[in-house]
C-alpha cells in the first residue's frame, strides 16, 4: 500500500488550489482527475472582478481575496515557469447619469479608490462599445488562462507526488479508523474538489450544491484593446489573438449537457447591446457551476466523518475564491486553525 498525506479528488479551480497548498507544505497528494470532465473549470474565462452584481457593489472579503489571489498566482507562476495570470483593467459602461453621479462619489473615498482606475464621464470615447453616460475603468481585476493554470499544476503534482489520470471510483474507496483507501493508496484524509458532481455521491448524500450551468461564446473580431468589458456580459480576451470569451448564461439546476440555442441567443443579443464592433462567433461552450444558497463556499467535514472533507461550492467567483479559501483549508487539515462558520459545511446540518 502506498501512503501519502491527502488525496484530491478533482482538479478543477478548487483542487487545483489546494494540490498548491499542499505541496508548499511537502505534503505528498494523490491526485485523480479525469481532465475532460472539467468542464466549469476548463470552460470558464477566468474572469475575477471584485465589484460585482446588479448594484455594482464590492464582492464578499473583497480586500482580503484580491491582494491574495495576485501573490497566490504569481509563486505559481515562478515555480511553474507557465504565465497564465493576466491581471488587466475592467471597463464597465454606465446605465445612466445617476450611475455616473454615484461613482465619481465613490472615487474620492478610501474604501473605494484601490479598485478605480478612472471614472469617465463623456459618452462615447471608449472605442468599440455602448457607453452613452460613460463608464468605470476597474482596478483589481483580470483574468487567468484557466486550462494553462490546470495543467501547470498537473504536472507539479506529478512531478512531487502521484496523478490517476482517471474519473474517481467512489465504490473503490474504504474508509479505515486512522484514515481512507483507495486502490493502492492510503491517506489520512480524502478531499472532495468535484463541483456539481458531488450531487451523485454516496458519502455526502445531501451535499447542499446547486447546480448553475453556463453557456459562453467564442468570438473573433479585430477590436482590439487591452482591457475587459462588462455589463449584461463579459467580453474577455481568449489564447489567441483576435479571440474573446463572451458570457455568461445563468440557469439554475440544469445538469444537461450540451450548448443551446437559447443560450446562443441570448448571449449575442447582450453582446449587441455592449459593443459596436462586428465580430464572428466561432464556437460555443458549457459547463455547470458548483453555487451554494449562501453564495459561498463549503469547506470541512461532518461530524464522525473527519477523513471525509469537501471543499467545493465556488460558484461563479471560484478564481478568487480558491486560492484563499484552500489556505484556510489546509491550516484547519494541519490543526493549524479552525474553519470560519461563514463557510464551514456544518452550517447546513
Amino acid at each position: 500500500m502506498q501512503r501519502v498525506d491527502y488525496i484530491i479528488v478533482g482538479q478543477g479551480l478548487a483542487g487545483s488550489a489546494l494540490a498548491v497548498q499542499m505541496l508548499r507544505r511537502q505534503r505528498r497528494v494523490l491526485l485523480i482527475d479525469e481532465p475532460e470532465k472539467n468542464r466549469a473549470s476548463k470552460q470558464a474565462a477566468g474572469l475575477f472582478n471584485p465589484i460585482t452584481g446588479r448594484f455594482l457593489v464590492k464582492t464578499w472579503l473583497a480586500d482580503t481575496l484580491f491582494p491574495y489571489l495576485e501573490q497566490f498566482c504569481r509563486e505559481v507562476e515562478e515555480h511553474t515557469c507557465r504565465k497564465f495570470f493576466r491581471p488587466m483593467p475592467l471597463y464597465r459602461p454606465f446605465v445612466s447619469f445617476e450611475e455616473q453621479n454615484q461613482w465619481m462619489g465613490r472615487s474620492a473615498e478610501p474604501r473605494w479608490r484601490p479598485y478605480i482606475k478612472e471614472v469617465v464621464t463623456k459618452g462615447g470615447t471608449v472605442e468599440g462599445l455602448k457607453d452613452p453616460y460613460g463608464g468605470l475603468f476597474q482596478n483589481r481585476t483580470g483574468y487567468i488562462l484557466t486550462d494553462v493554470y490546470m495543467k501547470a499544476v498537473r504536472q507539479w503534482v506529478r512531478d512531487a507526488g502521484f496523478v490517476d489520470d482517471a474519473v474517481f471510483d467512489e465504490a473503490k474507496m474504504r474508509v479505515t479508523n486512522d484514515g481512507v483507501e483507495y486502490g493502492t493508496f492510503s491517506a489520512r484524509r480524502i478531499i472532495f474538489c468535484q463541483g456539481e458532481r458531488m450531487l451523485e455521491s454516496k458519502a455526502f448524500p445531501k451535499i447542499p450544491i446547486r447546480p448553475l450551468k453556463g453557456e459562453t461564446l467564442t468570438i473573433r473580431t479585430d477590436w482590439n484593446q487591452e482591457f475587459i468589458a462588462n455589463r449584461g456580459v463579459y467580453v474577455v480576451p481568449g489564447q489567441n489573438k483576435g479571440e474573446y470569451r463572451v458570457g455568461a448564461t445563468y440557469v439554475f439546476n440544469d445538469r444537461s449537457p450540451g450548448v443551446t440555442k437559447d443560450g446562443r441567443t441570448f448571449l449575442e443579443e447582450k453582446l449587441r447591446e455592449l459593443v459596436s464592433f462586428q465580430y464572428e462567433v466561432v464556437a460555443q461552450d458549457w459547463g455547470v457551476r458548483p453555487t451554494t444558497k449562501d453564495r459561498k463556499p463549503i469547506l470541512g467535514c461532518l461530524p464522525g466523518a473527519e477523513q471525509l472533507v469537501v471543499f467545493n461550492g465556488l460558484g461563479t467567483k471560484g478564481v478568487s475564491l480558491a486560492p484563499y479559501f484552500s489556505e484556510v483549508l489546509i491550516r484547519w487539515l494541519e490543526n493549524e486553525a479552525p474553519i470560519d462558520q461563514d463557510v464551514d459545511l456544518t452550517r447546513y446540518y
